[in-house]
């Protein structure tokens, strides 16, 4: 159609910001559902990434925005005290280890908090080094590019990783990348490192996210966590949690790390922080925070209404115990994926925790080789039935749910119907190569 949305955006929206896998026109969205040019309702899995937390509308962001866009505490906090920046930063600092001793820096998404954690920490530290894990995602800036393990962000020289940058394998017990017991395994490899070519006083920090989500969704082992949090206690580095697409509630706690009483150093947020608005944050010690080296300014940091919906999205979790929801949902929809696997073979694994799972699909279950186009085809399907999903995973072979974490068991259940009748019509031919060819993924 010529005078289409998805007409309009090719001809005014840059390529250098696309990632699609279907065609998804949104003039709207309530609850967990989305509404498309079209005027069809679909249910919304991905939660446009996680950043939905509390889907579409949410009545009190809605609030929340409207009172304080009605009588805006000015546009920033950079060379101003503003009251919502101020609230929230002291909220966040109740959820830190150390309220007394930490100090909360407020940018717009979580890409931009990892820029600012690395510039912070090698300011403060005097240490240029990171550790980080291969297929891990810190960002699509500078900063968080340089320390990513994700092949897809290592695109070009001007992307690439930093000067010293070391990378170690995620503990990934589906495909594990040694033999014999992963965790041991990996923790060893990270002191083997210490040990050899990446000495402890040159490391800055070890950024991990509690689940790997853009990297497959996978699920660390029990007690690996907690294992290379000793590590770094002992060597003196410092120990840094993504919670960018992970934390406030969405594993069924309030972050990743909780699952393991892990006490982190530094936190990054974004997505979920700002329940659909730009907003992220990082928290840290006072000696790293207030060092002035570490200087990281934007012109509308701590924009009174982004700061107002975060308070929302913070209140809202708590008092609609939505870590309880995303622990009980979550297990549904586990449950019920775990019997699609019984009635469709391309399923080679399943895990997550809560509201964020990963469904991994195999052509062949003895070598595990990613099943990328089934995976695509699927996606694709889905959509047309009444259902966003997105896929991640370097093998472009892994369904992600990350729906609204308010997500109800009704909704859960359609969701998995339609997933269902997506594998049947793929596994019967009913959806075309061509019918995905223009829609790259990852």
């Amino acid at each position: 159609m010529e005078n289409s949305l998805d007409t309009r955006e090719r001809r005014s929206i840059a390529n250098i910001q696309k990632l699609r896998f279907f065609p998804l026109p949104i003039v709207g969205g309530n609850g967990s559902y989305l509404v498309l040019e079209d005027g069809r309702r679909v249910l919304d899995m991905s939660g446009t990434w996680g950043a939905a937390t509390l889907g579409y509308s949410h009545p009190t962001i809605v609030e929340a925005v409207t009172n304080s866009v009605s009588n805006m505490a000015g546009a920033s906090s950079i060379s101003s005290t503003s009251a919502p920046s101020v609230y929230l930063a002291e909220e966040l600092l109740n959820l830190s280890p150390d309220p007394k001793n930490h100090r909360v820096w407020l940018g717009h998404c979580g890409s931009e908090a990892n820029d600012a954690m690395v510039r912070a920490v090698t300011a403060a530290t005097g240490r240029n080094r990171f550790i980080s894990f291969i297929g891990g995602t810190h960002g699509g800036f500078t900063g968080g590019i340089s320390i990513s393990g994700y092949d897809a962000l290592q695109i070009n020289t001007e992307s690439a990783a930093r000067p010293g940058q070391i990378y170690i394998p995620y503990p990934d017990p589906y495909r594990p990348p040694f033999a014999g017991d992963v965790s041991t395994q990996v923790l060893s490899y990270f002191e083997y490192l210490l040990n050899t070519m990446a000495p402890p006083h040159q490391v800055a920090g070890v950024i991990i996210e509690g689940i790997m989500c853009d990297g497959g969704d996978i699920v660390p082992p029990p007690g690996f966590l907690s294992g290379l949090a000793e590590l770094c206690k002992i060597h003196n580095i410092l120990l840094i949690f993504d919670e960018v697409k992970v934390g406030l509630g969405r594993t069924g706690l309030m972050h990743s790390f909780d699952i393991e009483g892990v006490v982190p150093d530094l936190i990054s947020y974004g997505k979920a922080l700002g329940g659909g608005l730009p907003l992220a944050a990082l928290i840290g010690p006072s000696y790293i925070m207030d060092n002035p080296k570490g200087l990281t300014v934007t012109t509308t940091q701590g924009n009174p209404i982004a700061a107002s919906a975060g308070r929302a999205v913070l209140k809202t979790i708590s008092s609609e115990r939505l870590c309880d929801n995303a622990r009980e949902v979550g297990s549904q929809l586990i449950t019920g994926l775990k019997q699609l696997a019984e009635k469709h073979s391309l399923i080679g694994d399943i895990r997550g925790r809560g509201l964020v799972i990963g469904v991994d699909l195999v052509s062949d279950h003895e070598s595990k080789r990613p099943a990328d186009l089934e995976c695509a085809k699927i996606v694709f399907r889905a959509q047309e039935l009444g259902a966003v999903f997105f896929y991640v995973g370097s093998g472009s072979n892994v369904i992600e749910l990350t729906p609204p974490i308010n997500l109800n068991k009704k909704e859960a259940e359609e969701a998995l119907q339609i997933l269902d009748r997506a594998f049947e019509d793929v596994e019967h031919g009913r959806v075309a190569d061509e019918d995905v060819a223009k829609y790259t993924g990852w």
